[in-house]
């Protein structure tokens, strides 16, 4: 399970004395507990499982993706550098990010998948990619890649 490897990795980390590694670990497990009493308000689950961990890191590397290019657009490279340091560590924990032409091909077999035939299917498309590549793909180029094959 990804939470026990981010805290097996954060106890190494504070012994090695990498302070970004750390830090970045610590906001993640942060994360993950808010999540977990979110759930526990809902329902009896415990702890939440990886898909919901994955949904996590892939929000906060798309956060610092944004804070990257602002600090880099106003010429703060220090801070640029720091968040692109921290997306390197969150990506260790996700499952490898697909390309251009493996999120063209996930598309095409879940545009088959549940028989889209124009926009309005787009949602149902976007569900079956979710469910399916959860943490491995780039939502912001499915969903443009997406219109593109309806339209």
């Amino acid at each position: 399970m990804i939470k026990e490897k981010i805290n097996k990795e954060l106890k190494d980390s504070m012994l090695n004395g990498n302070k970004t590694k750390t830090a970045t670990l610590r906001l993640v497990l942060s994360a993950i507990k808010d999540k977990e009493i979110l759930e526990r308000t809902k329902n009896s689950e415990e702890e939440i499982g990886d898909n919901a961990i994955l949904d996590i890191l892939t929000k906060m590397v798309k956060q610092r993706i944004e804070s990257s290019d602002i600090f880099t657009k106003n010429e703060r490279l220090d801070l640029a550098k720091k968040e692109d340091e921290e997306i390197i560590i969150l990506r260790d924990y996700m499952p490898k990010q697909m390309t251009e032409d493996e999120t063209l091909e996930a598309i095409k077999k879940s545009v088959h998948a549940v028989n889209a035939s124009s926009l309005k299917d787009m949602g149902k498309i976007m569900g079956e990619l979710k469910s399916n590549y959860s943490g491995q793909i780039d939502f912001s180029l499915a969903g443009k890649l997406v219109k593109e094959i309806l339209s």
